[in-house]
């Protein structure tokens, strides 16, 4: 199934093309493109991201493959079955997710890795899409504050109508459940804002929403 995406050349937000050009320039050989959703097609669990990360996705084409990012989630991944391998180091080596599917709010690295809440919104009908395409009951993992606000806008709620905190949890439509954790990025793991237990028990609990 093909879903919505951006197109390559993108210029809905003129601050994060310009971003990507002056990258492009740079390092000619990273993709520096709106980065499109990877995974299965008709996923139970669907993890949405910040941005593409300036020397990872940004420079693979592929969501959170290529930098630290990457690290805890894939191995993750890969240790409640959803992931054929514990890493991913490039768009073509031979990982793939089964029943899983991954994607940002945003789907252009943006400067700083802060993007501005008017290029959250201007992405969000990509993750709308994305969304729709979920069967009833399905998981919705957002990874940290600004993904779960998007996945609540994308769902036609009020980002402001449940509060983000590590391991919290809301109600999306047709019986599909978001949950939320802190980002996976360097820092936050570096600083055990983030650990990896703390990661695991966010699985185990979207793993026991499947078996209810």
């Amino acid at each position: 199934m093909k879903l919505h995406e951006p197109a390559t050349d993108c210029d809905r937000c003129p601050r994060l093309s310009q971003f990507r050009a002056a990258v492009k320039a740079t390092e000619p050989g990273y993709f520096c493109a709106p980065v499109p959703s990877f995974g299965d097609a008709a996923p139970r669990l669907l993890i949405v991201g910040l941005a593409p990360g300036r020397h990872g996705a940004n420079r693979t084409g592929r969501p959170f493959t290529g930098d630290y990012a990457g690290v805890l989630l894939y191995q993750t991944l890969f240790d409640f079955g959803w992931s054929s391998q514990p890493g991913s180091v490039s768009a073509d080596d031979p990982l793939h997710l089964r029943g899983a599917r991954i994607t940002n709010a945003v789907r252009c690295l943006p400067p700083e890795n802060k993007p501005r809440p008017e290029e959250v919104r201007q992405c969000n009908e990509y993750l709308a899409a994305e969304l729709a395409a979920l069967p009833p009951g399905a998981a919705v993992l957002a990874l940290g504050a600004i993904a779960f606000g998007a996945v609540l806008r994308a769902g036609g709620r009020k980002p402001a109508s449940a509060p983000f905190a590590h391991g919290a949890r809301a109600e999306l439509a047709q019986a599909r459940q978001l949950f939320a954790s802190y980002h996976c990025s360097r820092y936050n793991t570096q600083t055990r804002r983030l650990s990896s237990e703390m990661f695991r028990q966010v699985f185990a609990a979207i793993e026991a929403h499947f078996v209810l």
